[in-house]
């Protein structure tokens, strides 16, 4: 499975990153490719392509904000969770994500 994935907390710190690490752990422990971009205070880091978009299996957004340039993942199956749920349970948003495909 492919996965990208965007990251975003109110401050753009902490929660932003630690949901980051945690969704490409439970990812790779899957054994599946994952792509985070991160949306903080440093801006939109890590930024996914079109082409990784595309060809994608699922978007995972674990936000607590809005999503820069949402339109991107238009027509994409898009899981949406919280920040704190990806750092607390990465594995049950990933779980997710293979229901959804």
């Amino acid at each position: 499975m492919k996965i990208v994935a965007v990251t975003a907390c109110i401050a753009g710190l902490a929660h932003t990153y630690m949901a980051k690490s945690n969704l490409e752990k439970s990812a790779k422990a899957k054994g599946y490719e994952i792509k985070v971009e991160t949306q903080g205070a440093m801006g939109v880091e890590n930024r996914i392509t079109q082409e990784e978009v595309d060809s994608a299996d699922v978007v995972i957004f674990a936000v607590d904000t809005n999503v820069t340039d949402r339109d991107r993942f238009e027509g994409k199956k898009i899981i949406t969770v919280g920040t704190k749920e990806a750092i607390r349970d990465g594995e049950s948003v990933i779980a997710k994500a293979e229901d959804e495909i």
